[in-house]
């Protein structure tokens, strides 16, 4: 009578071969044909139909559900932020070489960076901050950091995590320009994902605080997700900070809504302005009272 552990080593030997068969057409360039006889789950032709487009999002559900819970990864402290900010170190070289230049539209272009370097800086040192509390809690009560896995404010604040031995998560996105995982992930910690709505979704899942930092159509996208799913109840209320009082204030006229009756006016103390990381940890601290 076959056993449970007969079923499971014939189970893993016919995944096993249905990967080598993929590899050996892959190594050879030899073009994968639609095949009745393929195993389901070995049919890349089949998994990327139209209609099994409910089965990719449960995998993409998945697969990071498990991967973050083996971790240990309960609580998240989600930062998100422009793609676009540069390093300090980086930002004064190439302010440098534009003024040796002469080229005034270069020169231009490398003071905005180097404005915009600072907010770099500000992830990097608050996600110190969090790794740093993180070291001395117990594991369920650790925060890890959480971004969105690519470069510019998501790569600082992995950094800041990085620079203390602490793992951060990394939830990156297929793009069309082929947006590639900061060294500063955990690889173990780092995901991929195809679909923006199931990678939103882990966003939220641990969160325990959201940061934005400044940035552009993708970080105001992620926030005001956020903001409605607090504001409608359907998530727990987390600290919302947004970081960088002029570039918000400048960029979101939301007192404009209570007037219009469009929201409440206690719907504007659903985030709080800060300037510096040690203002942004300070209201998680007081939410939590850690």
């Amino acid at each position: 009578m076959e056993t449970t552990q007969d079923i499971k080593e014939s189970s893993r030997a016919a995944v096993v071969d249905a990967w080598a068969t993929l590899q050996a057409h892959a190594r050879n360039g030899e073009p994968l044909s639609p095949d009745a006889y393929r195993l389901a789950f070995a049919d890349p032709e089949f998994l990327l139909r139209t209609e099994t487009r409910g089965i990719r999002f449960q995998l993409e559900l998945l697969k990071p559900d498990l991967g973050l819970a083996a971790a240990g990864v309960n609580n998240t402290v989600v930062v998100y932020g422009s793609a676009r900010v540069i390093a300090p170190d980086v930002a004064e070289a190439q302010l440098a070489a534009a003024r040796a230049s002469g080229d005034a539209a270069a020169l231009g272009l490398a003071e905005n960076a180097a404005r915009g370097a600072r907010y770099y800086a500000a992830a990097r040192e608050f996600a110190r901050i969090v790794a740093e509390h993180s070291l001395h809690q117990q594991p369920q009560d650790r925060l890890f950091i959480c971004t969105g896995g690519g470069p510019g404010v998501m790569e600082a604040a992995n950094r800041g995590a990085h620079d203390v031995g602490v793992p951060s998560v990394g939830l990156n996105i297929g793009l069309p320009h082929e947006q590639q995982t900061n060294p500063y992930v955990t690889p173990y910690l780092a995901f991929k994902f195809h679909y923006f709505a199931l990678r939103k979704m882990h966003f939220m899942m641990r969160a325990k605080a959201l940061v934005a930092f400044p940035g552009g159509f993708g970080t105001l996208d992620e926030l005001f997700e956020v903001l409605t799913l607090v504001q409608t109840r359907k998530v727990r209320r987390v600290p919302i900070v947004l970081f960088g009082k002029s570039y918000w204030s400048r960029l979101l006229n939301l007192e404009m809504l209570v007037e219009e009756g469009a929201i409440a006016s206690e719907d504007l103390q659903l985030y709080q302005l800060v300037d510096e990381p040690a203002q942004a940890w300070k209201v998680i601290q007081q939410f939590y009272g850690l």
